[in-house]
């Protein structure tokens, strides 16, 4: 890589051959892991962006979508190498995209202008605008339906937006929880939103309610800075600064 400092990470899961990564080099690297050899270069390389890549995320085999420090989303022809559009709404850096898990035409963005904006590429605009958070969106992440998402913001809240009806429906928090949000994500169900947080904790959230289910015991030795389900269901896994990956299952 160009640079030192990877800021996100995505594995295509149709074929399971390409990994794609960037960061401070504002670069998307793609590698394809079937290269064997232990400094295998990148396959290619998508350069637009004029700020950080804060996220990376695969449509489909052929196709990738990336946010910026630069305020834009960029979705790109893999193969090509070439920059298919270009979504320039958001008035802050994006800080994190997710495609949606029923409609690869479909993603949402946040971004630190406080906005979750969500896509469709047959348009090629922004669809919808859901606003409440009064802080950075630092994480977004579609619910297992497809017609809801859920952000965690620097407010120290999530919050739940329903599609169907343009709104907020859900607002998790806690009065003695008052550092950021990093990452979010859904269980397999949608019953639990798990959120990763400053505070080096991990906490489960009850989307039927607003209340706090539970928070990982054991938790991490400074912030948590990503999460992720398994795609069974049954497990999670987490991140931090602290170098350390846990699985909880």
């Amino acid at each position: 890589l160009r640079s030192s400092l990877v800021m996100t990470c995505a594995f295509e899961q149709t074929k399971g051959n390409l990994i794609a990564c960037g960061g401070l080099d504002n670069v998307c690297s793609i590698y394809n892991i079937q290269q064997q050899s232990t400094n295998a270069r990148a396959a290619k390389e998508l350069v637009a962006h004029d700020g950080y890549l804060s996220c990376c995320r695969f449509m489909d085999e052929g196709h990738v979508v990336t946010s910026s420090g630069d305020s834009s989303c960029i979705y790109w022809d893999v193969d090509t190498g070439d920059v298919v559009k270009t979504f320039t709404d958001h008035t802050g850096d994006v800080m994190s995209v997710a495609v949606s898990t029923e409609n690869s035409n479909i993603f949402v963005s946040g971004s630190v202008d406080t906005t979750a904006k969500i896509w469709d590429l047959r348009i090629g605009k922004c669809v919808q605008t859901h606003t409440g958070h009064t802080q950075d969106i630092n994480s977004v992440a579609f619910f297992p339906d497809g017609f809801a998402i859920g952000t965690g913001s620097d407010d120290s809240s999530c919050r739940l937006f329903d599609m169907r009806c343009y709104g907020e429906v859900n607002k998790f928090q806690s009065d003695r929880i008052t550092c950021g949000i990093t990452s979010v994500a859904f269980s397999k169900s949608g019953r639990l939103l798990f959120g990763g947080y400053d505070d080096f904790n991990t906490y489960a959230w009850d989307t039927l309610a607003n209340q706090s289910v539970f928070s990982l015991q054991g938790p991490h030795e400074n912030r948590v800075s990503c999460l992720g389900v398994n795609g069974k269901g049954d497990a999670l896994c987490t991140g931090s600064w602290d170098t350390n990956l846990k699985i909880w299952a």
